[in-house]
């Protein structure tokens, strides 16, 4: 294997579930250079492929389905302060949720469409159509959660989405 794909391959190691864009930056290779070598990577089995959300992720092939969507959708600051929220007061209502995390009701029920498409987030209705959130997997998703961060480019824009709803809702 040559250099720029055993350095391509640990890159995808260390950061499980990188889009294309981060991992353009997070290498020192042109994009079309990561695309070559991660297409053959691909190909070859050595790496996993999966889009979501319109995003292109990669992982090592150890990570099942459910997994490898965890680790796309935590790498979303505003997702995965839902999940986090979740976690520690599962199952939740969706307005303790949205204000915990300090975003808008509307932003709230796009992170949980996301996260419910993936099979990570399950709502449920009682008997007096009251809904709550709970995790399909909850220790899977806590100990997923340990090992990613969010890039800073992915903060930024959630921070700004943040800023938006402090916005809107301050009018």
């Amino acid at each position: 294997m040559t250099d720029t794909r055993t350095s391509i391959e640990r890159a995808i190691a260390t950061a499980p579930g990188v889009h294309f864009n981060e991992l353009v930056r997070d290498t020192e290779y042109a994009p079309g250079q990561v695309q070559y070598h991660v297409r053959d990577l691909v190909d070859a089995g050595v790496l996993a492929r999966e889009e979501l959300f319109g995003r292109t992720h990669y992982y090592p092939p150890e990570y099942d389905a459910f997994e490898r969507r965890v680790l796309a959708l935590v790498r979303r600051e505003t997702t995965r302060d839902v999940l986090l929220a979740c976690l520690d007061d599962d199952p939740n209502r969706p307005a303790a949720v949205a204000e915990r995390v300090g975003i808008a009701r509307s932003t709230l029920e796009h992170h949980v469409g996301n996260l419910q498409t993936a099979g990570v987030l399950e709502k449920h209705r009682d008997s007096r159509g009251r809904v709550t959130l709970a995790l399909a997997r909850p220790q899977r998703t806590r100990d997923l959660l340990e090992t990613v961060e969010p890039s800073v480019p992915a903060r930024l824009v959630d921070r700004f989405t943040r800023l938006v709803d402090d916005l809107l809702a301050a009018e």
